[in-house]
């Protein structure tokens, strides 16, 4: 029942979001220089790895690590990037790894590949088995602003009381936060 509202949900998200969609792309190309898409390595279920494709908000130099991590994020976004990011427009590509399972609508954040303290804490109490999601129960209770250690724990009761009520639950919020760029790190 999950996977049929993810891809019932993705493609006509890809219908009403094709334009816009289009339109970021060319924002991206004619703001800086490099690729549209940006390409990360991400853990999936059972922590596999996979590609999950973003609207590239930053310089093609900037390191591979969580943002949080870098000791000045801004100095490395593009002119758009902090637009893309507040809007939450940089995720929409993720739409792709929905359609292709690598994700779901919801489920916890897919972790860089290097992000080795979540993957171990995840591991530990079995947040591992999930199908990472675009939007999660972390997400609508507190986003990027969570410590490591309280994102596990919210990850890890989403595990234990997930359901289709809860999923739609999780998107009504995540829609609520994302048109008020509640929680975003830029």
């Amino acid at each position: 029942m999950k996977r049929a509202l993810d891809i019932a949900v993705v493609v006509l998200a890809l219908v009403v979001l094709a334009v816009p969609m289009l339109v970021v792309a060319l924002l991206v190309k004619r703001t800086s220089a490099g690729p549209v898409l940006y390409w990360s390595d991400r853990v999936g279920r059972h922590n596999r790895i996979f590609r999950m494709p973003k609207f590239r908000s930053m310089r093609t130099d900037a390191p591979v690590v969580a943002t949080h991590l870098l000791t000045d994020p801004h100095a490395w976004l593009t002119p758009i990037g902090p637009f893309l990011r507040k809007s939450s427009l940089d995720e929409l590509p993720q739409l792709w790894s929905i359609l292709r399972g690598d994700m779901s609508l919801v489920g916890p954040r897919p972790a860089l590949y290097n992000q080795h303290d979540l993957i171990t804490l995840r591991t530990q109490v079995g947040v591992h088995r999930l199908t990472p999601g675009l939007t999660g129960w972390a997400q609508v209770n507190g986003r990027d602003e969570l410590p490591l250690e309280a994102k596990v724990a919210l990850d890890h009761w989403y595990l234990q009381h997930q359901s289709l009520a809860l999923d739609l639950r999780i998107l009504w919020r995540t829609a609520r936060k994302v048109l008020r760029a509640d929680g975003v790190a830029h």
